[in-house]
């Protein structure tokens, strides 16, 4: 897939530390001058909003969109038509202002087509996914890998060094 600027995303069972790893690159590459968006793709239903505010019983009342905005941020809530359905990786990449964007780092939508990098860890009696999916571009782990041959092996407790392999593929996509 194509998209307008650098995607990359993180994948692996619930519990492996997506998340905890992605809080670390995100201010590593913050730090290091590199605008990131987040899209994250939960799988239970999630609310910004709480019962009682208006802007919750507006929407209740049949607002297909319902914007809350701030001086300090805004948030756009689009009810689905089709709930039963996932949503498709393009269509919420395609939300971003990529202009204010270098990079787009995706939680989630390992079934999707677009670079990932699994989080490993053997203890949680997972099988991999890397042998079955041919988008994932790296392996972050601190356990040897079951089945060869793998893509390229990720110190998981070393964030700064996967902060230098994100970066040296934004270095790649921008020549």
């Amino acid at each position: 897939m194509i998209f307008a600027i650098p995607v990359i995303g993180v994948v692996a069972p619930s519990g492996s530390g997506k998340t905890t790893l992605l809080r670390q690159l995100v201010a590593l590459l913050h730090d290091r001058g590199v605008r990131v968006g987040y899209l994250k793709h939960a799988h239970h239903s999630f609310d910004l909003d709480v019962p009682g505010k208006d802007s919750f019983e507006i929407r209740a009342a049949g607002a297909a969109q319902t914007l809350l905005a701030s001086r300090e941020r805004w948030a756009l809530q689009v009810e689905e038509p089709a709930p039963a359905v996932d949503p498709d990786l393009d269509a919420m990449l395609a939300r971003f202002e990529t202009a204010r964007l270098d990079l787009i780092l995706v939680e989630g939508f390992k079934h999707a087509r677009y670079p990932k990098i699994e989080v490993y860890r053997a203890a949680l009696g997972h099988a991999p996914l890397y042998p079955t999916d041919a988008d994932i571009i790296a392996v972050a782990t601190a356990d040897p890998l079951p089945i060869t041959p793998h893509p390229l092996q990720l110190p998981l407790n070393d964030a700064p060094a996967i902060a230098d392999f994100i970066l040296g593929k934004l270095a790649g996509a921008a020549s």
